[in-house]
């Protein structure tokens, strides 16, 4: 028999590529961190001698979710000025908060709170933007769960940086130093529309072609944001960035509540891909991403979180469900974003719109083996007609048991195997008392 690292035998695996395929009684075999095999549990027990073997008889094996859009640090601002507008929430709260306190050490703790709650739900890579981009990417190294990390840009100054010449010199810096990490790739992450103008943001698309990275950023968030850059430059956003040239398979536009049929067509033909943020969309009454539309254009939508304090959660089983509700509702179809499509959503679109999807985003041969295992076994999930069905439509985070990211186990058994839980609660603790304060 062949020897191999790990061995996972499961009641049910779904690989999401081919699509819509539930394979029963299989077994996923590791080995060197990657998926070598995918079989038949019967043959699996006879060809390979596995130094780790796990028997999961009512759970279903998946992709690890990819949180396509975080603002991680910011789980410390977690309900904090709940139940505002958009830019009284960011213009009267969040920012001033940020500019008192955001620090490394604010980074740092706010990470690694939102590195716990994503393990412990599902998810093995975030797609970051926020200050103290180093912090993020040293403490999901020290995690071990992958990362996209968003070198900022932004017009005006803060702690981070003094101007958009700074944060671009910044960011490839930090591009540099990352390179050789395994787990960790970089976007260039231009805030928005409104708060980078034109010439940085020529910079970044030369950059972006000339590294062969993606570009990150809000846009089309609200009709306020629309109707603003409307009146200052007779000019809606998706306009502007297209004659910059952005539009084009690296841009992943976050949010795009606010698409005509011509937008979603001009998406479509450039290659770009959205992210929709459906929970805090939601909660911030931003608008509707007319996911529908734009997934028949043939525009690639993956799914995010947006951070803790605007959604409340970095829960992307509860993000499948509310997308899958809400792309119904919107389109006016009960076909519309059927269960299997929003489970794309959270997995091989993110890889797609990341550049990630010969790596990950699905249980195929070769790629890392980003694996989640979620125990159907509870009542709350029985009976089980469709594994598919039930993960996206009944099941909770609670039932994600266990998760491996490139075949290092980070979730056993419910519990996180590389942070020290209890010291976390304690930093968020003291960070409570000030933030309140």
């Amino acid at each position: 028999m062949q020897p191999v690292d790990t061995v996972i035998h499961a009641r049910w695996i779904i690989p999401v590529e081919p699509a819509s395929v539930t394979l029963e009684h299989h077994s996923l075999v590791i080995h060197d961190g990657r998926i070598i095999d995918l079989l038949p549990t019967s043959l699996a027990n006879s060809q390979y001698q596995a130094a780790t073997t796990e028997n999961l008889p009512d759970h279903a094996l998946l992709p690890g979710f990819i949180n396509s859009h975080t603002h991680a640090a910011m789980s410390l601002m977690r309900g904090i000025a709940d139940d505002l507008q958009l830019m009284d929430w960011l213009q009267n709260h969040i920012w001033p908060l940020e500019q008192q306190w955001m620090s490394e050490e604010f980074v740092k703790d706010g990470t690694d709170l939102a590195i716990a709650e994503m393990i412990a739900s599902g998810t093995t890579c975030f797609n970051d933007m926020y200050f103290f981009p180093n912090i993020t990417a040293q403490q999901a190294i020290q995690h071990g769960i992958r990362a996209s990390i968003g070198l900022i840009v932004f017009d005006f100054p803060t702690v981070w940086a003094k101007d958009s010449d700074a944060y671009i010199a910044k960011g490839l810096a930090l591009h540099d130093e990352l390179r050789g990490q395994a787990l960790i790739t970089t976007t260039f992450a231009p805030h928005a529309p409104y708060t980078v103008s034109d010439t940085p943001l020529q910079q970044v698309v030369s950059l972006a072609d000339e590294l062969d990275k993606p570009i990150h950023i809000h846009v089309h968030e609200t009709q306020h944001e629309v109707e603003q850059a409307l009146n200052e430059s007779g000019m809606r956003p998706l306009q502007r960035l297209h004659g910059l040239g952005l539009l084009n398979p690296a841009l992943i536009a976050v949010h795009a509540t606010q698409l005509t049929d011509a937008e979603i067509a001009l998406l479509a033909e450039t290659g770009a891909h959205i992210v929709h943020c459906p929970e805090s969309n939601l909660k911030l009454a931003s608008g509707f991403c007319p996911v529908a539309r734009c997934l028949a254009a043939g525009v690639n939508v993956a799914l995010g979180t947006d951070g803790a304090a605007s959604n409340n959660d970095l829960d992307m089983l509860g993000e499948m469900r509310t997308a899958a509700l809400l792309g119904k509702a919107v389109a006016g179809d009960a076909s519309a974003i059927p269960a299997m499509t929003a489970l794309q959503m959270a997995t091989i679109n993110g890889a797609r719109a990341l550049g990630l999807a010969d790596e990950i985003g699905s249980l195929s041969l070769g790629k890392a083996a980003d694996v989640v295992a979620i125990d159907l076994s509870h009542l709350e999930t029985q009976p089980v007609y469709c594994p598919i069905s039930q993960i996206v439509y009944a099941a909770s985070r609670q039932q994600v048991t266990d998760v491996w990211v490139a075949g290092k186990r980070l979730l056993k058994q419910r519990q996180l195997v590389t942070l020290d839980v209890e010291a976390l609660k304690s930093k968020i603790a003291m960070w409570q008392q000030r933030l309140a304060g």
